[in-house]
C-alpha cells in the first residue's frame, strides 16, 4: 500500500511550516563540512516540496535562512548563498513541472545580489501557477518581522489614517510578511532540537508541532506522511472544550 494513502485527504493541513534542522550534524556524522550537508539536504527539499504538492497541500513554508544565520563563519555564509542560487535555478523546472508558486519572506534585500536576482526570476516564472505555494523563509527573523508591523501600524496611526482602539489581531496580521498566507496548522522540527527559533511567532499560536530526531538531510516522504498522520491524530479544540467542537 502507498503510504500517501494512509491519509485522510479531508483532514489535510492547509499549510505545513518545517524548521529544516541538523544538516551539520549530518555532516560531521559522514565526516564532512558543514556545506556537505546542506547541499545533501537538497534531496530532502525536493521530496518534501513535491510529496506536499502531491498530496494537495496549499501552502508550505520552509525556514531555509534565518536572521542569526548571517552571524555563522563567513565562508559557510558564502557557500550557503552559492548552493541556494545554484538550488533555486535549478529547482525551477520542477516548480513549473508541478504548478508550484514560489514565495519568499524574510529581510531579502540583505541577500547577495546574485541570489536574490534568481530568486526574483523564479518568483516571476511561477507567479501563475495555481498549485500549492512555497514559501522561503530567507534572512527571516520574526522578532524582526513583527517589529517591521509595528512600525507599519505607527505610521498609519502618525498619518491618522487608523485609530489605536482599532487595532485588533488583523490589524497585525496584514502588516506582517505573510499577510497573504494562512497561519499554519501543522510546524515540523528536524533534529530533535525542542525549539522554535524566531520562526513564526505570530503565526503559531495555534499550529500544531511536531518534532523528529530525524535529521534534515535524511527526512523523506515517509517521514512528511508520519507528521500528517500524527496531526490527524489531535483534537485541535482552539480554547474550546472537547464536546464543543464535536
Amino acid at each position: 500500500m502507498d503510504i500517501l494513502s494512509q491519509i485522510d485527504r479531508s483532514k489535510l493541513p492547509h499549510h505545513i511550516a518545517v524548521i529544516m534542522d541538523g544538516n551539520g550534524r549530518w555532516a560531521k556524522g559522514q565526516g564532512g563540512i558543514r556545506i556537505f550537508g546542506h547541499r545533501s539536504a537538497i534531496k530532502a527539499v525536493r521530496e518534501t516540496t513535491e510529496s506536499a504538492a502531491e498530496l494537495g497541500v496549499d501552502f508550505l513554508t520552509l525556514y531555509a535562512f534565518s536572521t542569526e544565520n548571517w552571524n555563522r563563519p563567513k565562508a559557510e555564509v558564502e557557500a550557503l548563498m552559492t548552493l541556494l542560487v545554484d538550488t533555486i535555478h535549478g529547482e525551477t523546472p520542477t516548480l513549473q513541472k508541478n504548478n508550484i508558486r514560489l514565495n519568499a519572506i524574510g529581510s531579502l534585500e540583505a541577500l547577495p545580489a546574485n541570489c536574490l536576482n534568481t530568486l526574483t526570476s523564479c518568483m516571476k516564472a511561477t507567479e501563475k501557477n495555481t498549485g500549492m505555494v512555497l514559501t522561503l523563509a530567507l534572512s527571516y527573523g520574526s522578532r524582526n518581522d513583527i517589529t517591521l508591523a509595528v512600525r507599519k501600524i505607527a505610521e498609519q496611526v502618525q498619518k491618522g489614517e487608523l485609530l489605536p482602539e482599532n487595532i485588533d489581531d488583523k490589524t497585525i496580521k496584514s502588516a506582517l510578511s505573510t499577510h497573504n498566507i494562512p497561519d499554519p496548522e501543522l510546524l515540523i522540527r528536524t533534529s530533535g532540537e525542542q525549539r522554535i527559533s524566531n520562526f513564526l511567532l505570530w503565526e503559531i499560536a495555534y499550529t500544531e508541532l511536531y518534532i523528529t530526531p530525524k535529521l534534515w538531510p535524511d527526512f523523506r516522504r515517509e517521514d512528511l506522511v508520519a507528521a500528517i498522520l500524527d496531526f490527524q491524530k489531535r483534537e485541535r479544540r482552539f480554547g474550546k472544550t472537547g464536546e464543543q467542537i464535536k
